[in-house]
């Protein structure tokens, strides 16, 4: 006759295999490269819902591993991402890394301050319209060294070219006095702006796009990252 503490011993045992069981079927669905037939199914807010799930792994420490040999030549002849990010080029913010995605799941274009130009809209329209990409993420993050230089209206070379991009922004905010990149809160309250504006301009200077979101083909949002905590808070 089984002891009630031996019974107890095997339910925990078994709990713990199907736990491990679970996680296995989880990572290897996170593992699997996007074809075009999955991205098609793939909608917009799943699409936002894997992000979120692969930040919240990413913050949590349990991040999924991968075959990403295995990848390389799954992705070889095709790829089907199904988001792309408008990123800074900040070091501290990759965006496959931040989102806990891997080759083939996501198109990331990168520029200091994460503003959108025709270059931008241009990549943004081939991952979408023509790859089949179903959201963008224009993500900003906390100190931002091109913010703050676009706080200071600093004057450097191709810079101050690049800063103009960003400057339109800080008509929006409220201050007083000359701003400046000491004015941590300044900075921060133009990071965000600047990221809500780039998805809103997205909207209205590209009609590829805004017709695919009129569909409801694609889904537009903006996100903050947190340099240091890592995690990604998403604007409404």
């Amino acid at each position: 006759m089984v002891s009630r503490r031996q019974s107890l011993k095997n339910f925990v045992g078994f709990a713990a295999l199907t736990g491990a069981a679970v996680t296995s079927a989880q990572a290897q669905e996170s593992c699997a490269v996007f074809t075009k037939d999955s991205q098609t199914a793939m909608t917009p807010d799943a699409a936002l819902k894997r992000l979120q799930d692969g930040n919240a792994r990413f913050v949590a420490g349990k991040t999924v591993n991968c075959d990403l040999v295995k990848q390389v030549r799954e992705t070889a002849n095709q790829q089907s991402p199904i988001a792309v990010i408008v990123g800074c080029i900040d070091s501290r913010v990759p965006p496959e890394l931040v989102f806990d995605q891997r080759l083939g799941d996501i198109f990331a274009a990168r520029v200091a301050g994460n503003f959108v130009n025709t270059d931008i809209l241009g990549s943004l329209e081939f991952a979408t319209k023509l790859v089949g990409s179903k959201l963008v993420v224009v993500l900003g993050h906390t100190e931002c060294g091109a913010i703050k230089g676009a706080v200071d209206d600093a004057k450097l070379g191709n810079l101050t070219a690049m800063l103009a991009n960003i400057r339109p922004s800080m008509s929006k905010l409220k201050y007083s006095g000359v701003p400046s990149s000491k004015n941590k809160e300044l900075v921060q309250q133009l990071a965000d702006q600047n990221a809500k504006d780039a998805a809103d301009m997205v909207l209205r200077k590209s009609p590829v796009i805004a017709e695919l979101v009129r569909d409801g083909k694609v889904k537009i949002v903006s996100a903050m990252h947190d340099v240091a905590t890592g995690k990604i808070t998403w604007f409404a």
